[in-house]
């Protein structure tokens, strides 16, 4: 119930109560006819969701490097949010800028510029970007030999232990036999080696004979005991060696990718260097048809600077408007992909449809609905940042109640974690086409807050009442005093002996709990509620005001 409503229901029980009698002939109860509000509402529940929701993720995908924020974090508009690994972007920019470098020499070749100096400064570029090629793939090439190397070592140890292993369950076995005893288990199958041969593949096979002892009677022999765990052992050293191995095959094949990948590197900053130097031996000037060709291919060059220098940018993360950090789907080191995922939005807003409200299908239809909004897909944004200052609520209606909702219209808003707050707010759109939910016909309508309560968290549960229609400060009567005889609209009224007298009135809009009256009552004038409104309160002498119809204002 609204605190319109509960107000209303109030004034009239304490009027009813007033004219309630205690003893065993109790008159009819009264209600006053006043000026107030006479309303008409629907009712329907949905999720608070924050004003507004931006869904951030990289444009191109990588390796987070920084993670700047927090979950909970509160942030400013152009604040860092977190960074990807950018020295691929670098080096598309450095490329990206000696391109220009050359065409504009090329250019002023043609037009009969400064062309020397021109081709000096882009060869002096192109011969930069191949210096730092060099140092780069060198740099990478001897990481790769390093791991490759420690690859090595490890798999030489791990041999190395194997070794020992079968050597000591021999021991063992040799010992035990001596001893007469028996062992605790059979002997593992020989295991292949997975490269092929080698020393894993010799060693096991010679580790399976059993030294010809059969079960016989248990022994305390120590060497007995230990052919068990001698045999565990070497299936360890056996599983280790093999991950050794595909380590270093792993190392190896990195190494010899990246070798390959950096020799096509250096081979294409070398090749500008080369075309540099050939603009600088042959600059001249050519004909003007080529001025304009010329110009193109600058004007391209600069257009690939601008991409290189905006995919740099672009490994930064920065909040577009200021907000509440809700989620972070990543970790530094993780390697994310570029982002994908869309929003359903509610009509009328940039707040989303939240999947409390309906299934994820009925988000894609609100979404529609919108005509702006896409259902969710391609997974979770990487960061998620909420206006949490303000909360709208996204509530589907039934389509008979939606006909009666429109924008613009007064709501009551309560909250289910917030018993006895309620908080104004105004229907903002309603959505032109349906969404079948659980199979009812409804229609999304956004209501925006018009306060808030620090209490409020995004997706709470909450009810909205909208009044579809309202008039205010008109001369009203309680619906329980309203009766029809003969298509006319009568009260009883008290006469000058106390029996009731029939009084015929126009009424104007009937609400949910008063009648508008247009003439034939008057502002004070008292009306009989019947009998049925007071029931007995148990524990009392008397009654009390009951429910008797008084419906929600």
């Amino acid at each position: 119930m609204t605190r319109l409503r509960l107000a209303g229901s109030l004034l009239l029980a304490g009027l009813v109560g007033l004219t309630a009698c205690t003893g065993g002939d109790q008159p009819s109860p009264t209600a006053v006819v006043d000026r107030g509000v006479v309303s008409t509402g629907v009712s329907a529940s949905g999720s608070l969701v924050s004003i507004t929701q931006q869904n951030l993720g990289f444009t191109d995908g990588g390796r987070v490097t920084e993670l700047l924020v927090e979950v909970g974090e509160t942030v400013a508009a152009g604040q860092p949010l977190a960074r990807l690994d950018d020295a691929e972007a670098l080096s598309q920019v450095a490329a990206a800028q000696a391109g220009l470098d050359q065409q504009q020499a090329s250019l002023g070749k043609l037009t009969g510029a400064n062309t020397v100096e021109a081709a000096q400064a882009s060869l002096a570029s192109a011969e930069s970007v191949l210096a730092a090629t060099r140092d780069q793939v060198g740099a990478q090439n001897a990481a790769n030999d390093t791991a490759v190397e420690r690859a090595r070592v490890q798999l030489a140890f791990d041999r190395k232990q194997l070794a020992a292993a079968q050597e000591k369950l021999e021991t063992d076995r040799r010992a035990c036999k001596r001893s007469g005893g028996s062992t605790a288990s059979a002997t593992p199958e020989p295991t292949a080696d997975p490269s092929g041969g080698g020393l894993l593949g010799g060693l096991s096979g010679g580790s399976g004979t059993s030294g010809g002892s059969g079960l016989g009677a248990a022994t305390t022999d120590p060497a007995c005991t230990a052919v068990a765990t001698d045999e565990q052992a070497v299936t360890t050293a056996k599983g280790q060696v093999i991950t050794s191995q595909t380590a270093l095959a792993q190392a190896e094949g990195t190494r010899d990718t990246g070798a390959a990948s950096g020799r096509v590197s250096i081979a294409n900053a070398e090749s500008a260097v080369s075309d540099a130097r050939s603009q600088l031996t042959g600059a001249n000037n050519d004909a003007p048809a080529d001025v304009a060709v010329q110009d193109a291919v600058v004007a391209d060059a600069r257009n690939t600077l601008a991409d290189a220098q905006r995919a740099l940018d672009d490994t930064l993360l920065r909040a577009p408007v200021a907000g509440t950090v809700s989620a972070i789907n990543g970790a530094v080191g993780d390697v994310v992909p570029a982002a994908s995922a869309a929003t359903a939005l509610a009509p009328g807003t940039d707040a989303r449809i939240p999947q409390a409200v309906g299934s994820a299908s009925a988000a894609s239809g609100g979404a529609g609905a919108a005509g702006g909004g896409a259902s969710a897909a391609g997974g979770a944004p990487f960061l998620t940042l909420n206006d949490l200052q303000t909360y709208q609520l996204v509530v589907p209606f039934e389509e008979s109640d939606a006909a009666r909702v429109a924008p613009n219209q007064t709501v009551d808003v309560t909250v289910d974690a917030l018993p006895g707050v309620s908080l104004p707010a105004t229907v903002v759109a309603v959505a032109p086409t349906a969404t079948q939910l659980s199979g009812v016909v409804s229609y999304y309508a956004t209501v925006v807050l018009n306060r808030t309560d620090p209490q409020l968290r995004d997706g709470q549960t909450a009810q909205a009442d909208v009044r579809t229609e309202a008039r205010n400060g008109v001369l009203r009567v309680p619906n329980t005093a309203v009766r029809q005889e003969g298509g006319r609209s009568v009260v009883d009224v008290p006469g000058d002996d106390g029996a009731a007298v029939t009084r015929q009135f126009v009424p104007g809009l009937v609400g949910d709990q008063f009648t508008e009256v247009r003439s034939g009552l008057d502002d004070g004038q008292q009306v009989l509620l019947p009998q049925a409104t007071v029931e007995a309160t148990p524990g009392r002498p008397g009654g009390g005001p009951g429910g008797g119809g008084q419906g929600g204002n």
